[in-house]
């Protein structure tokens, strides 16, 4: 199976389907760290990151909202001194798609350029 990494996120309309249970299992340990949230009723992909500075934190969020304009598929974001917070949903669907362990891969790649 190709890397979640190397995955392109698809245009998800209202009515794709969302992640089975199975698939949930298969993604899960690809992106250990992330957590499972329920908000207002919506599953989330959510993470805490640590930084050592706030110019880290900050590039941190850039790279990660570059990443997520590239494939169309944005996140919630927090940036604070020393940490930022990262929340993966698909809101059309309101509900965990592929995408979103996509993103959540991808963003723990470019974490590991700051860690």
């Amino acid at each position: 199976m190709e890397e979640l990494t190397e995955q392109k996120c698809v245009a998800c309309r209202v009515g794709a389907p969302s992640v089975t249970a199975e698939e949930i299992k298969e993604f899960q340990p690809i992106v250990p760290e992330w957590q499972i949230v329920t908000e207002d009723n919506i599953p989330k992909l959510d993470r805490l990151f640590k930084f050592k500075s706030f110019v880290d934190a900050i590039a941190f969020t850039n790279a990660v909202g570059a990443a997520a304009e590239e494939e169309g598929h944005h996140t919630r974001g927090t940036t604070e001194w020393g940490k930022g917070a990262g929340t993966w949903c698909t809101h059309r669907i309101k509900n965990l798609h592929k995408n979103d362990f996509i993103m959540a891969a991808k963003t723990d790649a470019i974490y590991k350029k700051f860690a």
